[in-house]
């Protein structure tokens, strides 16, 4: 039996329809369009078992095509995420990690704006780090407290939560910062996924839209596996940070400890140089040139008392005593106005200073360097106060041996002349003493002095004791008083005696100069310095060899001078003058003339011998000399 042509078309509807939503599956067509070949059958006059089968067919096509959308959604997110492995992979930096991060999650769930937010131990909330698509201020800086919205929720219970409209959600504990963030920026669907480290919760993922709407499942477990990247991608950012911090910590480290080495190893060449420099016996302006060759600046050296020993490429100055005290309190070199000054120490005695001029910007290790030099100074001075010492012991021995007569005067020559000191010029002997200076600082005082003067001190009889090469022994004792009194800080009283040639005269001008300092201090002319013609008539008493015209002419000299020049008679007037009691009146009426001749002749003495001539002590020498020269005067006519 054949069926009716109606029946045959109908058949041929049907398999149309079946032909077409295979066609449609093939297509990828859009749902809406499967709907057509069911339509196009019921237009055909297909029967109610017909349209039936094609309406069960078109429900399989359209669950197969969702099951092809899902397994090719499922191959795309697949796709992405391991795309965003290898791209976070490839990021260093924190920053280029997290916007990566953030973007991704925005494109892969399709949302309006994607953000993230890092928990901050600290501070006990969470803040928004990254932000994609945001366009509100207000939201980008927000900062949510643990609990406080659906972010503060994430964060702390490390759980995702999702609303559809957070605004209307009675979930979340609402605050009017986040409320007002949010509002502004205009989000009403989000999503939020916690960043786990391990079983730490470091900072939370979202995605968000601003219409609203729900989140499926598959979005949820989308964006947890892309919170699980980042998370790993996060950590090793950090961890290439850490390693990267470590590096540069370890190479400046390294660079440290290279220039240290090679300070040390400078600083080690630079004392070798200098201490090999002084036990070879260099010098100090030596070792001065040597210390400015090694830091490129000029250098003073200067003893404990300021006294210059040394000075190369550098202007004269005095040792600033506060920077002195100030290096010497803190052991190391401090700067003053652009120079460096360093004392010089052996313990706790101070030697001296060394001044580094032309280097304001020293440098931590050339500043060490220059404190060795400072060592490698003290060590000369020493060596140089050892010899010094050594040689005052044989020329206070010579001294003693001198002045007492110890030996031959030949032998005595010869030892003098051993030590460079000629005893066939003519040489003074000086005696010093002082009632607040130091013994041993006197005899160091007297010491440099002699060695100045290429001469000889000591202590004998309980005295400090000099020769020196001298002419005018006057003179050259309140030289030395004054040197002295200014070397130990205290005031020096000097006696002297000579010039005497040869041993023998020498320690006959000792005891002179003995009775010379007696006189001084019985006088009170304390840090004077002074021979016995300087003390007058009491020298004239003290002195041993009186010289009776010495005196005269040491007292008169310029008026007898005048008198025999002009043919005048001052001696005359003087005489009359002190014999009436120094009263013009009478003096005029002794000598027989006008009282302004008197007044005249008296100006003129005293001209000649001073303003002061009339003073009681001046008027007591001018007395005593007028009546030596009548003695002398008298003598000398009787002898003729």
């Amino acid at each position: 039996m054949t069926s009716s042509p109606d029946a045959a078309h109908r058949e041929q509807v049907c398999a149309t329809a079946l032909r077409e939503l295979l066609d449609l599956l093939a297509q990828d067509a859009p749902a809406e369009q499967f709907a057509r070949p069911a339509a196009a059958a019921r237009a055909a006059g297909a029967s109610g078992a017909e349209l039936a089968a094609v309406d069960e067919a078109t429900q399989t096509a359209l669950r197969v095509r969702r099951t092809l959308n899902q397994h090719q959604r499922r191959e795309a997110e697949l796709t992405a995420l391991f795309d965003t492995a290898g791209d976070l992979a490839a990021l260093r930096d924190l920053d280029a990690v997290l916007r990566a991060i953030v973007h991704r999650a925005k494109l892969l769930l399709r949302t309006d704006v994607a953000y993230l937010s890092l928990n901050d131990p600290a501070a006990g909330d969470t803040y928004m780090r990254v932000t994609d698509g945001s366009v509100s201020a207000a939201f980008q800086n927000l900062r949510l407290g643990m609990g406080e919205g659906l972010g503060g929720l994430v964060a702390q219970t490390a759980r995702p939560y999702a609303t559809g409209d957070y605004e209307v959600d009675p979930r979340f504990q609402h605050t009017a910062t986040i409320d007002s963030a949010v509002l502004e920026e205009g989000l009403h669907a989000i999503l939020g996924v916690p960043l786990r480290q391990g079983t730490h919760i470091i900072g939370v993922l979202y995605a968000a839209d601003r219409t609203a709407r729900a989140f499926t499942p598959d979005e949820g477990a989308l964006l947890s596996s892309l919170a699980d990247h980042a998370a790993i991608a996060i950590d090793s950012a950090r961890r290439m940070e850490e390693t990267r911090a470590a590096l540069v910590d370890l190479n400046a480290a390294s660079q440290t400890i290279r220039a240290h080495s090679e300070a040390l190893r400078r600083a080690e060449d630079a004392h070798d140089r200098l201490t090999d420099l002084v036990l070879r016996g260099g010098d100090f302006t030596e070792v001065a040139t040597a210390i400015g060759a090694l830091l490129d600046g000029g250098t003073l050296i200067h003893d404990a008392d300021g006294t210059e020993l040394a000075r190369v490429d550098a202007d004269p100055r005095t040792p600033p005593a506060e920077a002195v005290a100030a290096s010497r309190a803190s052991g190391r070199a401090v700067p003053l106005d652009g120079t460096w000054v360093c004392a010089v120490l052996a313990g706790p005695e101070l030697l001296g200073s060394i001044a580094l001029t032309g280097r304001p910007d020293l440098g931590e290790a050339d500043r060490r360097l220059f404190e060795r030099a400072g060592v490698v100074t003290a060590l000369l001075l020493l060596l140089r106060r050892s010899a010094a010492e050594a040689e005052d012991r044989v020329r206070g021995e010579l001294l003693g041996d001198l002045l007492s007569l110890s030996g031959t005067p030949g032998r005595l020559t010869a030892r003098a002349r051993r030590l460079d000191v000629d005893l066939a010029l003519p040489h003074a002997v000086f005696v010093a003493h002082s009632e607040a200076a130091s013994r041993r600082l006197l005899l160091s005082s007297a010491a440099r002095a002699a060695r100045a003067h290429r001469g000889l001190s000591g202590l004998h009889h309980d005295h400090v004791a000099l020769v020196i090469p001298a002419d005018d022994t006057g003179s050259r004792a309140r030289a030395l008083a004054a040197e002295l009194t200014q070397a130990t800080g205290a005031p020096v009283t000097v006696g002297a005696a000579g010039p005497a040639i040869g041993p023998e005269a020498l320690s006959l001008a000792h005891a002179e100069a003995l009775r010379c300092l007696s006189a001084l201090r019985a006088l009170g002319h304390t840090g004077r310095g002074a021979d016995l013609p300087d003390l007058g008539f009491l020298g004239v008493l003290l002195g041993e060899d009186t010289n009776l015209d010495s005196y005269v002419r040491r007292t008169l000299g310029p008026v007898l001078d005048y008198d025999t020049r002009r043919g005048t008679e001052l001696i005359h007037t003087l005489r009359a003058y002190f014999a009436c009691g120094m009263s013009q009146s009478k003096a005029k009426d002794s000598l027989h003339v006008h009282v302004n001749t008197v007044v005249q002749r008296l100006d003129r003495i005293g001209h000649l011998l001073g303003a002061d001539w009339q003073s009681p002590e001046r008027a007591l020498e001018i007395q005593l000399a007028l009546r030596l020269h009548a003695y002398t005067s008298a003598s000398t006519s009787t002898s003729v």
